[in-house]
């Protein structure tokens, strides 16, 4: 038998964190079993549905590199299909029409609830059989799955175990509306026959729905999936994630600068584990992963262990690679990075100590743009009188380099201090805030080796007016 899973979202707001493992999950069971991936966006809910949903899924999936191996299939397209499946449970008696408006409904529910009984539909309740048996054909109906009144639905979760629900627990769920169109739970069932999946793997919040949906599949002579649900992720406080504990979509996690694999990376981790491994490539993750190390409780979101993965990404990912994610920061924060070193070099100098692309690419501006003033803070603390003959040995050297290496710039700062007697403090940090502009920098040799002699020249010379300006001002 071939593995096969699927992620199937609605279409009605963006690919949220919890979806987005969910996808994750199926993705790499599907991969481990040499199975296939199917991606079905369920848009039956025509009120809520947009386009715009449909395209952040997309983007977020193709983001995450969850490429699927069928669809996208949209259940909208599907809608004769589940007709057709309707009409043959109406035709074996596993489905009936019902006329009772909602008014009465409720009307029934008010009463049930007033005699203190279980608050559900009963299609032997004197109203509402009053109703069905006055019904004329043509009069408005929706459609019900006849639900078995005895027994029990048991189902073995391969994240929560043996599942046990009584069928005098479900009433007669509704499968096609008055308009008639089909409903979730049914579509969802004739879906995963149609396509043959073998393995539904999703949140807890649809355990509900899961005995209703499997007495469909048994109706129909349908094959019945295997089921895992997974626990809620929650908030560093302990709530249920939102918007108020920061980003949810997977997309603002781009925004924020998260390269991909740093996600993937927490969110498997975020319910699963093999062994005290933390950072996993993609084939490992593939390899190890199964579904009975998923842990059955909930899982809280610590940002700051994300950002230390993020952080290991951008230090040991190929800077090619990084490079190619930090483009879209750098467009967005329009800096141009044509006239400057290549960005492969600069990402290998700066990029440890970034924990984010935001910061990449804010922090390496001045290898590019020339800057008109320096960081207030960082000049008055280095740009005083005591750094200026520092500064004027150091540019005389400088100018002298015939060979513009990090050797030889690191030659020319001990130069400086041999020559003047000084601590490397007292030329580093002044020189530093000269070429870049502020005091927090890598090396100082290697930063001046790739802003280049020109650049450097007129930044020391920039710096030394600044001392003057300040001097003859005091």
């Amino acid at each position: 038998m071939t593995v096969k899973t699927r992620f199937a979202p609605s279409p009605t707001g963006y690919l949220h964190v919890g979806g987005a493992r969910t996808a994750l999950y199926s993705w790499l069971y599907a991969k481990h079993n040499k199975g296939e991936f199917v991606l079905r966006i369920e848009d039956t809910d025509l009120e809520r549905n947009s386009q715009e949903a449909v395209d952040a899924i997309m983007e977020g999936m193709e983001w995450l590199g969850l490429e699927w191996n069928e669809g996208p299939y949209f259940q909208t397209q599907r809608f004769d299909r589940y007709n057709e499946m309707v009409d043959v449970l109406l035709a074996q008696d596993k489905a009936y029409k019902c006329y009772a408006s909602k008014e009465l409904l409720d009307e029934v529910r008010a009463e049930q609830e007033a005699n203190k009984e279980m608050a559900r539909y009963d299609a032997n309740h004197p109203k509402i059989k009053a109703a069905n048996d006055a019904a004329k054909d043509g009069d408005p109906c929706v459609i019900r799955f006849r639900n078995p009144k005895e027994g029990s639905v048991v189902f073995d979760d391969q994240i929560r175990g043996r599942i046990e629900i009584s069928n005098s627990q479900m009433d007669d769920l509704i499968i096609r509306r008055t308009d008639g169109s089909p409903t979730y739970n049914f579509c969802v069932v004739v879906d995963d026959w149609d396509m043959e999946i073998t393995h539904v793997i999703r949140g807890e919040d649809h355990i509900n729905n899961t005995p209703r949906q499997i007495n469909i599949y048994e109706a129909l002579g349908a094959p019945v999936p295997t089921f895992a649900h997974c626990a809620m992720i929650l908030g560093d406080d302990g709530a249920k994630l939102s918007k108020r504990h920061g980003a949810v979509s997977v997309m603002q996690y781009r925004d924020m600068g998260y390269l991909p694999e740093a996600l993937n990376n927490y969110l498997v981790r975020l319910g699963w584990s093999h062994g005290d491994q933390e950072i996993f490539s993609q084939e490992e993750m593939i390899e190890f992963f199964s579904l009975n190390a998923i842990s059955k409780s909930a899982s809280a979101f610590n940002t700051d262990k994300l950002l230390w993965l993020n952080n290991h990404y951008i230090k040991t990912s190929e800077p090619e690679y990084v490079a190619k994610h930090l483009q879209w920061h750098l467009d967005q924060q329009a800096l141009n990075i044509e006239n400057g070193p290549a960005i492969t070099e600069v990402i290998k100098l700066v990029g440890e100590r970034c924990n984010t692309l935001v910061e990449l690419a804010e922090q390496i501006r001045y290898f590019y743009e020339d800057f008109a003033e320096f960081e207030a803070g960082a000049a008055k603390k280095h740009l005083r009188g005591v750094a200026k003959e520092p500064l004027e040995v150091a540019l005389a050297k400088v100018e002298a380099i015939e060979e513009w290496t990090t050797e030889n710039l690191h030659q020319m700062i001990a130069d400086v201090c041999a020559d003047l007697e000084i601590g490397m403090g007292k030329i580093g940090m002044p020189l530093r805030v000269a070429v870049t502009g502020g005091g927090q920098s890598p090396s100082v040799d290697a930063v001046m080796q790739l802003i280049g002699k020109a650049r450097c020249v007129a930044r020391i010379k920039m710096a030394l007016a600044f001392i003057a300006e300040r001097e003859a001002n005091a």
